[in-house]
Parts: C-alpha cells; structure tokens; sequence
C-alpha cells in the first residue's frame, strides 16, 4: 500500500507498507502539498533501498548520526557534517573529501587538514561501511613535510624549573616524566594524584580514554612544593595553555636555555625512556601513545655518535652520553 497522508493535531503525518516496510511518522508540516511532496520522496528512497542497497540512499548526515551514536569522539566533526550535509555517501569521491578540506581549510597546514578534515570524513563513512551500509573508502593524505622537533632533556628541564614558579617548573618536569600532553597535564586535580601509591590519574585527550602513570621521587617532591590553589582544584592552577604561555617563556630566557615548546617535555619523555633501551611497546603504553609505529616516526631519533655500533660488537663503550642514555635513573626516569 503506497503511503496515504493524514491530519493529525494541525500536522500531516503519513502511513502505509513500502517494499515490505511499514512506515508511519509526521511530515512536520501543515501544508498538505509540502506533506505530499514528503510522502512521495520517503516512499522513492524506500524502494530505492529495497532494489539498489542501503547504500543508495545514505546521506553524510545519517552516517555521522551513526557514528556519534557509537561513541566515537566527534572531535573536528562539526565542520564536516556542515559541509557534507545530505549529500548521498556513494557520490562522495576521495577527491570531492580533498577538496573538501581544502575548502573548509584554506589557509591551514596539510597535517592540519589531514586531521581534521579528512580523518574525521573516512572515518564517518567507513564506520558505516562496517554496518554494509555503503562501500569503504580510502583518501590519500596530503604530503606532510616532517620536521625534526626537539627533545627536551632532564637538564633542560632543570635549568627551567630553577626560574619559574613551582607550579610552572613542576608542570614542565610532570610532561618530563609522565609523557604528559599539555592539555591532559592542565587537567589533572589533586584528587587524581596518589602520593602514597606515587601514581597519577592522566585523562588522554587524544585518545578518549585514562591511563595510570608512575610519579617519580623527582616529581612527587616538585608536587609537595606546588601551593595548593584556594581557586581551583587544578594541580599547575593554569585553566588552558595560553594561560602560561608567557611565563614559560620569560622562564626559558631567564634561564638562558634553548626555546622549546611544552611538547618537547613529551618529545623528551618519548625519546628518553627509547634511548634508555625501553622497548617501544611499553614507552607507548605507559606514554599514552596509540601505537608504536607514530612514536617510532615521531619521535625515534638516530644519535649523531657513529661508535655507538660498538655496543653490538662487545667494543667497551668510551662515551659518558650513551652510558647515561642507557641508564634511566641517571635519566630521572626511575
């Protein structure tokens, strides 16, 4: 029975049996011609979909609705869902999704567009594609010109926190050893911070999820010397990262030490504990990281000393640099 619309409190609704499919919902509107014209279009889809697949009829919007139901992170998925809308999935082309994050970043970084545009756009139409709603799909990334970034050392580390204030040397020293990200540092409250366990409680922002990490002596004693905040139950106080982003760097020249970023402490945490001979898998579990392949790309550096291949030749080491790097104590990692 092809859908028949009715009048119901002032609102048309429609009913009836489509391919097989009862279907009965409001048309949201008073104008029975606009009513019809509804009808008539949810009727098409059905036997569209009935003959031609699910996929013939699903929207962008109805896939994202999916995939936030999921639980998926919907960071960066505003701005897609805008530009796509109720455009069909099948006619949505890896090219049409590169143009697209060109479109929505004009003036943007291709690792920027790459993450925030078209992550977010194949992992959407994908996540239906695992329910066979539509066909998967694969975008080639924009070429993203790596660039070295610095490590921080424990001795940069140091030299900061002896000019800074003890919640912004301790925040510094805390991303050092924990392999904190800024934001996810900021974040933690004194009810996160087990000084009798010496652990913490670290929410990843990347990641979505929690993770527990070890507080070193170093690091628990920092703590102790943090004033507790009567504002906020913050541990560093700082509510975001341009909040101290003066004072670290008025602490940087004060201190006469190379210009580094927050994420250098993370860097240095990272290049550290794999330098120490800590294998990559645990550095990626206790560093937060999601897998070992992006920490070994990220942040895997070769060292300049061209004697280090005396270590697989038995040949007794004579650089002070790598007995240090091996020795994660000597490292303020224990």
């Amino acid at each position: 029975m092809p859908l028949k619309i009715f009048k119901r409190g002032g609102v048309w609704h429609y009913r009836g049996t489509v391919a097989g499919r009862r279907l009965r919902r409001s048309t949201g509107t008073a104008n029975k011609e606009i009513a019809n014209r509804l009808a008539a279009e949810i009727e098409d889809k059905a036997w569209k979909c009935r003959l031609d697949g699910p996929g013939s009829i699903l929207t962008f919007a109805q896939a994202a609705i999916r995939y936030r139901a999921a639980g998926k992170s919907t960071r960066y998925l505003a701005a897609v869902e805008d530009y796509w809308r109720d455009t069909l999935v099948k006619d949505i082309k890896p090219g049409a999704i590169k143009d697209a994050a060109r479109a929505l970043y004009p003036q943007a970084s291709a690792a920027t567009r790459n993450r925030q545009a078209i992550t977010p756009m194949v992992a959407i139409i994908n996540h239906a594609a695992e329910a066979e709603l539509c066909a998967r799909i694969r975008v080639k990334h924009f070429k993203v010109d790596t660039k070295s970034k610095k490590p921080a050392t424990l001795e940069w580390v140091r030299a900061f926190m002896q000019h800074s204030s003890p919640q912004l040397g301790g925040l510094a020293l805390f991303m050092f050893l924990t392999g904190a990200r800024i934001s996810e540092a900021l974040a933690v409250s004194w009810d996160d911070v087990d000084m009798r366990d010496k652990t913490v409680l670290i929410r990843q922002t990347k990641l979505g999820n929690e993770r527990r990490a070890h507080l070193p002596q170093s690091l628990i004693v920092a703590l102790a010397n943090i004033p507790r905040s009567n504002s906020t139950a913050r541990v560093f106080w700082y509510s975001h990262r341009a909040a101290c982003f003066k004072m670290w760097n008025r602490a940087i020249k004060a201190a006469n030490i190379e210009r580094l970023s927050y994420h250098s402490c993370r860097h240095g945490y990272a290049t550290a504990m794999l330098r120490a001979g800590i294998d990559p898998v645990t550095v990626a579990k206790l560093g937060g990281w999601k897998s070992t392949r992006h920490l070994f790309e990220t942040y895997g550096h070769a060292l300049d000393d061209r004697t280090v291949t005396d270590l697989i030749s038995g040949t007794p080491q004579t650089q002070p640099t790598h007995q240090s790097a091996r020795n994660p104590r000597k490292m303020g990692t224990s």
